[in-house]
């Protein structure tokens, strides 16, 4: 089932900040490095490459029927669980080879697979995206958001997930773990211990990625947040207060968040998705805000909004001095063709003085 607050993080995840690509790389990064550990590609993450490796839509619709494959095996084996889930069974008809990209084939294949996320993953339209979206980079953000709860969904029945999913899991078991226990916490006892009585989630059968975050990766994330948190130089810094490894209270309010490392990135769930510390602490922490009513460093201000900063020296402290240099400087900048406020200064004399410089020109 989806998340219902995943429509929320899809429309509030990407804003125009300093790090929202940041927010877009970190997740191309996780998706390649699935992909590759599935089909032995070799996707790259970072810049267009990952679109690019992708854009014939024939490694999605080869894992579109991979993904069905996996899903018909988790059924025979575990039919009770997979009653209760949303299984995909129709296999998707694509070309594998000689496809060129932006080519009628590549756009036929790409259509194909977004067929199969609707009709038989259920995915939202709000997570979905168009032909166009990968074939000609109209949306990239939704590409990503789309693959990513394709990876979500098979994960239930044992598709080997991608990092950012095995994190939302261990979140969501120690959410669980608090709601079963609220006396005192078992924090991290043991991991593997609601994995059995949940045959819906497909934990179980799920072949995990590597290995799970320990007590030392926490501590190295809890330096990362600190070094974060102190590129703020105000005296009054947003609030960011430890709570337990990796859970944080944010600001004034009582708002809990966690916080993960992926690679080189420190990622915050927020809602049903994810979002990076810094581009979170963007929307959030006032002094970091483009707003010209929040308080912004000097450098920020005129990194964001310039023309709402004022000029350094005071109109009114150096009247004085700058109608004196206006009034030396008049000849100079007259005699160079200047308009505008010189002549505007200049009075009546500048009009007189225009013509007659041009018609002796002329007459030279």
């Amino acid at each position: 089932e989806a998340d219902p607050n995943i429509q929320c993080s899809a429309s509030k995840s990407i804003r125009p900040f300093r790090s929202s690509e940041e927010y877009l790389d970190a997740m191309k990064e996780d998706l390649a490095e699935w992909l590759n550990a599935l089909y032995g590609l070799a996707v790259p993450g970072g810049g267009g490459g990952f679109l690019e490796a992708l854009e014939t839509g024939a490694v999605l619709c080869r894992h579109a029927n991979n993904v069905n494959g996996i899903a018909r095996d988790f059924e025979g084996a575990r039919p009770e669980a997979a009653a209760r889930l949303r299984l995909p069974a129709r296999e998707v008809v694509f070309q594998a080879h000689g496809v060129a990209p932006g080519s009628f084939l590549a756009r036929d294949n790409v259509s194909n697979f977004i067929a199969w996320c609707r009709g038989e993953l259920g995915i939202p339209d709000v997570l979905m995206f168009e032909t166009d979206d990968l074939v000609l980079r109209k949306n990239e953000k939704n590409f990503v958001l789309c693959l990513l709860e394709v990876a979500r969904r098979g994960s239930k029945f044992g598709v080997l997930a991608p990092m950012l999913i095995q994190l939302e899991e261990e979140i969501e078991e120690e959410l669980r773990d608090q709601a079963q226990q609220p006396g005192p916490p078992t924090a991290a006892g043991d991991p593997d211990k609601d994995r059995q009585p949940d045959p819906a989630s497909g934990m179980g059968a799920c072949p995990g990625r590597g290995p799970r975050m320990t007590l030392c990766d926490l501590r190295n994330l809890d330096e990362l947040v600190r070094e974060i948190l102190g590129r703020c130089t105000c005296p009054d810094q947003f609030p960011m207060i430890k709570v337990s490894e990796g859970k944080y209270r944010v600001g004034d309010s009582s708002a809990l968040i966690f916080v993960r490392v992926l690679r080189s990135h420190v990622m915050v769930r927020v809602g049903g998705g994810w979002d990076t510390l810094e581009h979170y602490l963007d929307k959030h922490d006032p002094c970091r805000c483009a707003s010209v009513s929040h308080r912004l460093p000097q450098p920020r201000a005129l990194a964001f909004s310039p023309q709402k900063v004022p000029p350094v020296p005071s109109p009114r402290a150096s009247r004085g001095e700058r109608r004196g240099s206006r009034t030396e400087g008049l000849p100079a900048r007259l005699g160079a063709g200047g308009t505008g406020s010189p002549q505007a200064s200049a009075g009546p004399r500048a009009h007189r003085d225009g013509p007659d410089t041009r018609q002796s020109s002329a007459h030279r």
